[in-house]
């Protein structure tokens, strides 16, 4: 129980934050209305902007230096198998059960035939893989999104987004390991293995955006929204 109320205090310390400075949204002004607290996010953006390059950023390019490219995949893939899970019961929750089925099934096949998931043999067995979580959930059942919000480490969300995190956090199996050192090591593992995989996105992102933040931002949105309508969201209404 410690563990998580360890993992869930830090996450909703950030929420209450962003909350509290949604209070105050007049505060700063923004010329996209999603984004109403522009000026809170962009500190939050720049935070973790920092913490990327003093810290994670680094660790995150000795780890593609140093490690083959078959171990990073079968890291990249042993995580993804336990995500499989819950996009799988996402998928359920969002009353598709032809794709949970999918999910479960590439668990199954992965964490056997695959050995714990380090090979992703339901791939090639033509399962497809899904992306999934409970803030995708939230608005399958017509929760708004509300406004765009950076949370400090966690990066750009929306309101609703940063609900379904909650439940993805207290979800993870990853983040609920009994063994302290284990878990940690984990977590930390995971957030490295995933900062690797975006490298390759880092040049394209400075060369191609004149404002770092409102490209990103942008991005989120329309890739939530595409992900929320699984890649066929309707026509928006200007405003």
């Amino acid at each position: 129980m410690k563990k998580q109320n360890k993992i869930g205090t830090g996450l909703k310390a950030a929420v209450l934050a962003v909350a509290a400075v949604g209070l105050l949204g007049g505060c700063a002004t923004s010329g996209n209305p999603k984004d109403p607290i522009e000026g809170f996010n962009r500190a939050m953006f720049a935070f973790n902007e920092g913490l990327d390059t003093v810290l994670i950023k680094p660790v995150a390019q000795g780890y593609d230096a140093v490690l083959p490219t078959p171990v990073r995949t079968g890291v990249t893939n042993f995580f993804g198998n336990i995500a499989d899970l819950f996009i799988g019961v996402n998928n359920l929750l969002q009353g598709k059960p032809d794709q949970a089925a999918s999910d479960l099934g590439r668990v199954l096949i992965n964490s056997t035939v695959g050995i714990l998931g380090i090979f992703d043999v339901a791939t090639g067995a033509g399962l497809e893989k899904h992306e999934e979580d409970f803030g995708q959930t939230f608005g399958r059942w017509g929760v708004g999104d509300g406004a765009y919000v950076v949370i400090p480490v966690f990066g750009p969300r929306t309101v609703r987004d940063t609900a379904g995190l909650v439940l993805d956090v207290a979800a993870d199996p990853v983040g609920n390991v009994d063994h302290v050192p284990t878990r940690n090591s984990l977590l930390a593992l995971r957030l490295i293995d995933n900062r690797a995989d975006l490298l390759p996105a880092d040049k394209v992102i400075e060369e191609a955006a004149l404002d770092k933040y409102t490209y990103i931002r942008d991005g989120y949105l329309q890739r939530r929204r595409n992900l929320i309508h699984d890649g066929n969201p309707p026509h928006q209404v200007a405003d």
